[in-house]
This record gives structure tokens, C-alpha cells and sequence, in this order.
């Protein structure tokens, strides 16, 4: 049970881990957009919360007021040798963080994944499909972007159990229990260091081959820390943002059977229609640290307090999307920030629309028609998605 003061007034006092924010956190968004469009609070050290689509682009655009060295509003920060470049780097060193990764998740070599992709899909539902029911969180949407990651790895799919502990532990338990986030930093770090070494004497075709092979400007091969950092970051960031995006398009599809059915019957509508289920459910929010004083939007913005970017509510602000509370799945304008916005904009973005659309395509095909079963529980903290999410068939 949470020991956490409820929040007195959203616009003074607000907190991204109140069990009324995870529950349905858009109508808070929605009216402090109208309200106080940048609230503020003195819980995490001081954090301000931006709600519109302008002022969150701005701060994502800026470097040299607001740095990535923190990327989570939190109670307690993990040391800086914990980091995940590119996503904890700033200018300049940010550049060659994220050009090292950048090859590996082009659309071309995205493409070679997707057959795998829908066998691990179909091995799935083949699961569950004569129960009349399944969970689709635990037993579907967990498991795809993890099976497919480990595969990028070169990393056993059956130590899944270990590798959703260790998200669970960085996104969730952590968000407020610093020995649980420090536990699974460090057995992530231990888990990955031996293939890395191992690779760096005889490299094979995978992502940790890969990573240990690239070279800084001067020659140096990337340090130990780097590379380790950005596995950590490919495990966490490239998983739970998948699962949680793809349960909160199945929540949607069974609350909502006009849209299902209307996607079964125009299976070419899937692409346009992911687009816009990520602008109405995008799972993502980050953080940023301001390092200098500066203002946004009238608001004066303080050195050392957190700033959290909530890229969910900017892909609700009706300035920028018409009917912005409406899921329209053929919208064809569809600027959204589910992939954030400026420097740290998500790598990973195409192998994401891979794994959701073939998610999508699979279960609709072979499960149709299919309800809720039951209460959704949603997570909390940095990526919200259904962490239970009970269906039934028919």
C-alpha cells in the first residue's frame, strides 16, 4: 500500500505516481492545460509539468537549459555510471551515442524481423486461443517486443521471467524504491557482461557484437560503461514502451468493438490506425533537468528542479489535434510525440511500428471478436501501459 500524501491541487502538488493520475491521468491534463499550463511541485526536489503541445516541444528542443542527464522525475536518481546513452547524454556527446545505434533500426533492417516476429505472435495466441480468454497483457503483449529484443541481443528468450523483473524493477518499483532500482541496474549490468567480453574476443551477428565493435573519433573502441549502457537501454526502453503501447491499443479495441471491427474488416487501415492509437495512448513520458534559469511560456524555470515531459499530454492538446480526446482511426493529419521530440526522438521507432502492427494483425485475424473480461491495472511512473488486462473471446 502506497504512503504517499494524495495530492492537494494538481497545479501545486502534483505527483505522476497518485493512484488518480495512473488510473486515467487525461482529464487531469486536460484541465490544467486550460488551467495552469505549466504546474509545478515541491515534491521530487521541485518538478514542473508542462501540458501543452508548444511548451513541451520547446523544452524538448532545448539543450542548453534543460539537460538528459536525469531522464525520470524520481525520489532518488541512480548514480551517473548507471546511465543509458544516448538517451542520458547531452551535446555533443549525445551524437555519437545515438549514430552507434542508428544502424541496427533502419526500416530496411527492421523489415528482416518481421517473420519472426509473427511466429513468436502466433506461438503466442496458439496458447491461448481454445481457453475462451487469456490476459492479453502478461500473455501477449509482454512477450513480443522481449522475444524479439533478446533475439537483437543474441540473449536466451527463456530468461524473459528475469528480463520483465528487471523492467518492472526500473520503471515501476523503482520509481519510488531506490534498493529495488539499484538491485536490477546492477544484476542487468553483471547478466550483459559476460556476453559482452565474450563477444569482444570472438563477435558474432547481434547487437552486443555489434555495439562492441564501434569506435569513438579517436579510435578508442567504446568503453565497458558505454556499451553496457546501452544494452540496459535497448532491454528497458525498447520493451516496456512496445508492450505498454500495444496493451493499451488492445484495452481500446476491446472497450471499443466499432474500431475493432472496423480494423478485422479494413486490415489495410492497421498502419493509419497505429498512428493514431500511439497519439491517444502514447506511453512515454521523459524527464529533463534544467541546469540554467530560463522561462517558458511566462513561467520562470529554476536551476536544479526536474522537468517532467509529458509527451501523452501534448498528443491531447486540442491547439494541435482537432477532436484531440476522439480516437479517429483513419486521422490523416497526425503529428504526434509518441516517439518524443528533438535529439532523443526514439531510435527505435520503426522496429516499435513493426511489433505493433504485426501484434495487431495477428491477434485481430485469429481472435476477432473479443471484451474485456475484467478490471485493467494500469502501471505507474515513466510508461504507462495495462499490466493485467483481461479479455475474453467471442
Amino acid at each position: 500500500m502506497s504512503t504517499r500524501p494524495p495530492v492537494s491541487d494538481w497545479a501545486t502538488d502534483w505527483d505522476h505516481l497518485d493512484p488518480r493520475w495512473v488510473e486515467d491521468p487525461y482529464p487531469i491534463w486536460d484541465d490544467l492545460r486550460q488551467t495552469c499550463p505549466i504546474a509545478h511541485t515541491n515534491r521530487f526536489g521541485g518538478a514542473y509539468l508542462p501540458t501543452r503541445y508548444q511548451d513541451i516541444r520547446a523544452i524538448a528542443y532545448d539543450t542548453q537549459h534543460f539537460s538528459s542527464r536525469k531522464v525520470a522525475v524520481r525520489d532518488v536518481h541512480p548514480p551517473n555510471d548507471r546511465g543509458a546513452p544516448p538517451i542520458t547524454s547531452d551535446p555533443p556527446r549525445h551524437r555519437l551515442a545515438r549514430l552507434v545505434l542508428l544502424p541496427p533500426f533502419t526500416p530496411a533492417a527492421v523489415e528482416t524481423l518481421r517473420p519472426g516476429a509473427q511466429a513468436i505472435c502466433n506461438a503466442l495466441i496458439d496458447a491461448f486461443i481454445d481457453t475462451g480468454g487469456c490476459d492479453a497483457a502478461a500473455e501477449y503483449a509482454q512477450h513480443i517486443p522481449l522475444k524479439v529484443m533478446a533475439h537483437l541481443l543474441g540473449v536466451p528468450e527463456s530468461d524473459g521471467d528475469r528480463f520483465r523483473a528487471w523492467i518492472n524493477a526500473t520503471l515501476q518499483e523503482g520509481a519510488t524504491d531506490q534498493p529495488a532500482l539499484m538491485r536490477a541496474l546492477e544484476e542487468m549490468t553483471e547478466y550483459f557482461r559476460a556476453p559482452m567480453l565474450e563477444r569482444r574476443k570472438n563477435p558474432g551477428t547481434d547487437l552486443i557484437s555489434y555495439l562492441v565493435q564501434q569506435k569513438y573519433p579517436d579510435g578508442r573502441l567504446l568503453t565497458d560503461n558505454h556499451v553496457l549502457g546501452s544494452v540496459r537501454l535497448l532491454l528497458v526502453a525498447g520493451v516496456d514502451t512496445t508492450w505498454s503501447a500495444l496493451g493499451a491499443f488492445i484495452w481500446h479495441l476491446a472497450k471499443t468493438p466499432e474500431d475493432r471491427r472496423r480494423l478485422v474488416a479494413e486490415p489495410d487501415l492497421i498502419p493509419t490506425a497505429i498512428e493514431e492509437l500511439l497519439r491517444a495512448y502514447a506511453p512515454v513520458t521523459m524527464a529533463r533537468e534544467v541546469v540554467a534559469e530560463t522561462e517558458i511560456n511566462g513561467c520562470p524555470i529554476k536551476p536544479g528542479q526536474m522537468v517532467l515531459l509529458s509527451f501523452p499530454a501534448a498528443n491531447r492538446d486540442p491547439a494541435i489535434f482537432p477532436d484531440a480526446e476522439r480516437v479517429i482511426l483513419d486521422r490523416r493529419e497526425n503529428r504526434h510525440v509518441a516517439f518524443g521530440l528533438g535529439i532523443h526522438r526514439c531510435i527505435g521507432s520503426n522496429l516499435a511500428r513493426m511489433e505493433l502492427a504485426v501484434a495487431l494483425e495477428e491477434l485481430l485475424r485469429r481472435v476477432p471478436e473479443f471484451g474485456l473480461a475484467g478490471p485493467v491495472t494500469w502501471s505507474k511512473g515513466t510508461v504507462r501501459g495495462p499490466r493485467r488486462l483481461p479479455i475474453r473471446f467471442g
